[in-house]
């Protein structure tokens, strides 16, 4: 009861404490409140193409600059890695104040350089990203009666061999009315109003407004010189300005300048602060996507039932039969064995390379862990597009954490390898800490070597790779050695039978083994690839990914698969006298990973048709390489695992002599 009474004192406190942080919003950022007149900036973000997956920085084009000078905003570490650089912009508003004809700057005249690099810019079809708070711009623009939603604008566009600039923009900020302080007026239920308190009175409050919308459109205008010569930052621009942004007419040339305007409107919608995502994430095709992962869950699903039933009577029947025999049939059936009993002296035999096993299955545990825990978080809606950054942080914080466990299991599988023996634990365990990331962190050092020869914001700074580099060897490495101490002191699994001195001949197989080894992977990639196309997209194609509570099933549902087909291909194996089932119910589902990445390469040529150059191919095939890697080790250590405990509950339930 003791308990109870301070639960319900917790929940009071937080209820009653919950206003003063002026509502409370899991995904992202809490509501700001914007008084009428109040100053909104607008943040620039890298410049992106899905044409070269190159990000580069806004200012590394002739944009007009702020006045206080470039400023960078705080960014996290996931964010960094991403290639976002986010930075003030000269982009002013006022609170509810519409604004028309104002003017921005004029470039000085179009160097060399410059006049090439807009160029290159405009045919690689990059986009400008602004952000309004927290709210990237969004483009709406019509083909063959459809409404298509973009997130950023053109730099510009090349018509007839002369190239244009969008110089003027036309934004539309969607506002909505602040009218309560309270968590339940800001997330939308009112039911729960007269339950928390508004703190002071709603009377004497100034009326303040959210933004819930950013909407920007493009356009080419072509400013008369004359008009802006004496105009400075912000000043009223003398004429109309009519944004079509069906003509173009800012048609750039070397060593002319180049005029930028910008008009503004403020429109009142009924959308509440937790919706106001909603516009980023209703992508075309949500009804395919819902519908085809739903019918994929349920055509695996019942594939794996199947597999699972044929497996569980076939073994229970072997293992009737046996057991219903008397001593003397037992005796004179041991005489005849057949099949995987068999191998008894040698299905536990070492494999070879059982270190670098051990090794595989420590960082697969590690990394399989460190997406369920993700996912779950962001399914949860603590690592929503509104935090940006957030997703590849937590994967990182999870990674290093849960290197104790890769450590544990590392070692605890070396030491039931070895009979008990804790010789060589510490090297395992140091092995384990540095396999993956070492491969990782050579991978990813060989293509920054090619973002950082482009300049390109995607490269990742030199301070940040000694950030990791540290996070590595004083986090990771420690945890991972703390993790094998412990697997060290833990009693290893003891065999249900004993391993023969000299090792069984196996006969001679009418398939080789590693064709059904890479058949076996069709299976498991059944159940994601269209998961992994709307994973790719959102990587290579700049498109929102919030699913995370179907990719949460998904995952689920893949390491049922992975468990049971590396099962089903371990008893097949046993059953033709082949004992050596180690790396072969590890690659049997870690196998997956090669036809991801043949699907990568599919994606490549079909869907990523627009990727041009060699450096933007390498960039693509060096992460995907990263990706497969880590999958494969994933799915492989949920493979082996099974196979482990099916080898050892299979012969520990029956005894042979």
């Amino acid at each position: 009861m003791d308990f109870f009474h301070k639960f319900k004192i917790w929940v009071l406190f937080i209820c009653l404490a919950s206003p003063l942080a002026q509502g409370f919003y899991l995904p992202g950022s809490y509501p700001h409140k914007y008084a009428v007149g109040d100053t909104l900036s607008v943040k620039v973000n890298s410049l992106t193409s899905i044409g070269t997956e190159m990000p580069f920085s806004y200012y590394s084009l002739p944009f007009c600059k702020p006045q206080e000078g470039v400023k960078d905003s705080a960014e996290n570490l996931g964010e960094l890695l991403m290639g976002d650089r986010i930075e003030n912009s000269p982009y002013r508003f006022k609170m509810y104040t519409n604004e028309t004809e104002m003017f921005l700057c004029k470039t000085s005249p179009l160097s060399a350089d410059e006049f090439k690099t807009l160029k290159e810019r405009i045919d690689e079809m990059y986009q400008v990203n602004l952000i309004l708070d927290n709210l990237p711009a969004i483009r709406y623009t019509q083909k063959e009666g459809y409404s298509l939603r973009w997130t950023g604008y053109p730099v510009g566009i090349k018509v007839q061999d002369l190239y244009y600039v969008f110089n003027h923009l036309k934004f539309t900020v969607l506002v909505h009315k602040y009218e309560e302080t309270n968590v339940a007026g800001v997330m939308g239920t009112g039911d729960a109003a007269e339950v928390i308190p508004t703190i002071g009175k709603s009377g004497s409050e100034e009326q303040g407004y959210m933004v819930v919308g950013f909407e920007v459109i493009p356009c080419s205008i072509n400013h008369n010189p004359e008009s802006f010569k004496d105009l400075k930052m912000y000043g009223k621009y003398p004429s109309g300005i009519k944004c079509d942004p069906g003509t173009v007419a800012m048609a750039i040339k070397e060593g002319e300048p180049v005029a930028f305007t910008y008009e503004v409107e403020f429109v009142e919608r009924d959308i509440k602060w937790p919706s106001r995502w909603d516009a980023y994430l209703k992508m075309e095709g949500a009804k395919v996507h819902w519908f085809s992962i739903l019918n994929s869950l349920m055509v695996i699903t019942f594939l794996a039932g199947i597999v699972l039933v044929i497996l569980l009577r076939t073994v229970r029947r072997d293992l009737t039969r046996y057991e219903e025999l008397d001593k003397e049939a037992q005796a004179q059936m041991n005489e005849e064995l057949s099949g995987w009993k068999l191998v008894v002296g040698d299905v536990f035999r070492a494999p070879n390379n059982a270190s670098l096993l051990c090794v595989m299955v420590g960082d697969g545990v590690q990394i399989l862990g460190m997406a369920v825990v993700t996912i779950l978080f962001a399914a949860l809606g603590f690592m929503s597009p509104a935090s940006r950054g957030t997703l590849l942080t937590g994967m990182l914080f999870f990674y290093m954490i849960l290197g104790i466990l890769a450590g544990y299991v590392a070692v605890r599988l070396w030491r039931t390898i070895g009979c008990g023996d804790k010789k060589g634990w510490a090297s395992v365990s140091w092995k384990a800490a540095c396999f993956f990331p070492g491969i990782a962190f050579l991978i990813l050092t060989t293509l920054n070597f090619l973002l950082w020869g482009s300049h390109s914001t995607g490269a990742i700074p030199f301070s940040i790779f000694v950030i990791l580099i540290l996070l590595w060897f004083c986090i990771s490495v420690p945890l991972t050695l703390v993790g094998g101490y412990f697997g060290a002191r833990a009693p290893h699994i003891e065999y249900p039978v004993r391993t023969n001195q000299i090792p069984r001949e196996i006969p001679p197989q009418k398939y080789p083994s590693w064709l059904l080894v890479l058949g076996a992977g069709t299976l498991p990639f059944g159940t994601l690839f269209i998961e992994l196309f709307f994973i790719m997209s959102s990587i290579w194609m700049g498109r929102v990914y919030y699913v995370f509570g179907f990719l949460l099933i998904v995952l689920i549902l893949l390491v049922v698969v992975c468990a049971e087909v590396s099962l089903v291909l371990t008893y097949m194996h046993l059953c033709v006298e082949d004992w050596k089932w180690w790396w072969k119910s590890f690659f049997a589902s870690g196998s997956v990973a090669i036809y991801i990445f043949l699907y990568s390469l599919n994606y490549l040529v079909f869907d990523l048709k627009s990727l041009s150059g060699p450096v933007s191919a390498t960039l693509y095939l060096g992460y995907s390489l990263f990706m497969v890697l880590a999958i494969m080790l994933a799915t492989g250590t949920v493979g082996f695992l099974s196979s482990f405990w099916f080898v050892h509950y299979l012969f520990s339930s029956v005894k042979l002599d």
